[in-house]
């Protein structure tokens, strides 16, 4: 069996071929583009699959899904916001596949239990915090998907005194304050003047004040966010990873403080919010996974 694995992010595709060992050994992987997304990510993977008979595939996509209809519409791809049935057209650059698909957060819930922090851990929320926000849920063992396959969105916890606009078209919610892109926004409103999330960190890093504040506030509202989705979901571990997250004490500082002041209930007195032990190969390392489930 040869198996191939894509990850759909909001701003890139990463696609690889898995070996037995569910491991995606070296991956390729490209910018979305702003027209001729498909195209685009069709190329990717005939690239990388190269002369091999591909007979499983699996998908990871930044969300909201619909696994249902095996299509997706992640809010940052305009060209699919309304939803693109990438399961189907796989299928048809593939046809002896059998092809897998999940929501990011689902993929990534499925390796930090294989291979990051959650190994051994029959409870657990993964998170990632980057462009946007997701995340994945594992209960009794098993990961949730939900009725439409969007179980763990966290993104769209609404925080409480937020107004900040959503792309989803609601307002408040976590995903809107705590992204990079959503952090930088706001520190650019105050008078910052840089452009990007890792920007924003080495200014906070180096001392600068409007800086320091968008990742307090951030962090303070993922803090929220999290205890809010560990009571719902009675789980004393919660992993973070993506690239903002790697923002350093600054961010996690008041995320923890703030997830400690929550998260008051007896049963969540241990919990755990601790940073992901794996790279940004995370969704891609679990797409893997959902490709030798098939």
């Amino acid at each position: 069996m040869v198996a191939l694995a894509l990850d759909i992010g909001a701003t890139k595709f990463a696609a690889g071929l898995v070996d037995s060992q569910g491991t995606v050994p070296s991956s390729e992987r490209i910018q979305v583009p702003a027209a001729g997304v498909w195209p685009a990510c069709c190329e990717l993977l005939l690239r990388v699959a190269g002369t091999e008979r591909v007979t499983a595939v699996g998908i990871g996509a930044a969300g909201p899904v619909d696994v249902r209809a095996g299509s997706t519409g992640p809010l940052n791809i305009p060209e699919w916001a309304g939803g693109f049935g990438i399961v189907a057209a796989v299928r048809e650059l593939f046809p002896d596949a059998t092809v897998r698909f999940a929501i990011d957060g689902v993929c990534l819930a499925l390796a930090e239990q294989r291979w990051g922090a959650a190994r051994g851990i029959a409870d657990v929320l993964a998170l990632t915090v980057s462009s946007g926000i997701g995340g994945g849920i594992i209960s009794e063992g098993r990961v949730l998907m939900g009725r439409t396959g969007n179980a763990g969105h966290i993104g769209h916890i609404v925080v409480p005194g937020s107004a900040e606009p959503c792309a989803c078209g609601g307002f408040g919610c976590v995903e809107a304050v705590a992204s990079g892109p959503s952090s930088v926004r706001w520190a650019r409103r105050q008078g910052w003047t840089g452009s990007t999330g890792i920007e924003l960190s080495e200014s906070a890093r180096a001392g600068d004040g409007l800086a320091r504040a968008a990742l307090e506030r951030a962090g303070t509202a993922l803090g929220t966010a999290i205890a809010s989705a560990a009571a719902l979901l009675d789980t004393d571990l919660v992993v973070v990873g993506g690239g903002f997250a790697q923002s350093g004490d600054l961010l996690w500082r008041p995320l923890l403080d703030s997830a400690a002041a929550h998260a008051r209930l007896i049963f969540l007195r241990e919990l755990r919010v601790v940073p992901s032990e794996l790279t940004d190969q995370a969704t891609l390392a679990g797409a893997a996974l959902l490709a030798l489930r098939s």
